[in-house]
């Protein structure tokens, strides 16, 4: 196939995001958690798998007409934050004023964090919590933490966006991704696993999401206080 028509493909596979967005919507407005979060499962998968492709068949070059990145920060917005920021404040897990309180945190302080230049840096890691609300609220569907502690978190890594504080991307993030690529994989079945069961409080599902999003969260900590060697002040 000619490269151009793959370059097009990678767009038009990006492009699915935004049905997979409306269904997991559709599913979050008749409360039906567990179908949302299987289409923000395959939308995870979707834009784990386009970037790859992207650069793979340089749909800059190829396809220049569309603007992947644009596409993809559109999708994003809707999958990894607007629609899970929803579904926290209709599950019933915060009341009151503290729903709102979340969902305004959530929603604003993600779209300033998509449109800062900074975000990135040098070994492709993020610089802030990456707004990954999706993978954040179903941690929390699944370990049903208490009020307060949701609350919490939803404040402490709304904060964290626009803090120096390094946070890996799985697939880009070069340093340890030997381990970090499949620990990733492996909270998307877990993810998959607690879903299938319907978050069951005993499922070993809950042990392996909160065992894998601690590495995801706090391996890029890691590495800022445990620079390469080559780097490291003599």
């Amino acid at each position: 196939m000619n490269l151009r028509y793959k370059a097009l493909g990678v767009h038009l596979l990006t492009a699915t995001g935004a049905v997979l967005s409306m269904l997991a919507l559709l599913a979050a407005v008749e409360e039906n958690w567990s179908a949302m979060f299987s289409w923000l499962i395959v939308a995870l998968v979707v834009d784990a798998v386009d970037g790859p492709l992207a650069r793979r068949y340089l749909v800059k070059v190829n396809w220049p007409t569309y603007d992947g990145v644009l596409m993809d920060l559109i999708i994003d917005y809707l999958t990894y934050v607007f629609i899970p920021a929803f579904a926290l404040f209709k599950s019933g897990l915060l009341t009151g004023w503290t729903g709102w309180l979340a969902i305004i945190a959530i929603v604003y302080g993600s779209v300033v964090y998509f449109v800062d230049t900074r975000m990135k840096t040098v070994d492709n890691s993020f610089s802030g919590f990456p707004a990954c609300w999706n993978m954040v609220v179903l941690v929390l569907f699944a370990l049903k933490p208490p009020e307060w502690a949701i609350l919490l978190v939803v404040v402490v890594l709304t904060v964290a966006m626009f803090l120096p504080v390094r946070f890996i991307h799985p697939v880009r993030t070069a340093r340890w991704r030997a381990v970090s690529l499949p620990v990733a994989m492996a909270w998307v079945v877990f993810a998959a696993w607690a879903i299938a069961v319907g978050f069951h409080p005993q499922s070993w599902a809950l042990w392996g999401l909160t065992l894998s999003s601690l590495w995801l969260i706090g391996v890029g900590v890691a590495q800022q206080l445990l620079p390469p060697p080559a780097l490291r002040v003599r």
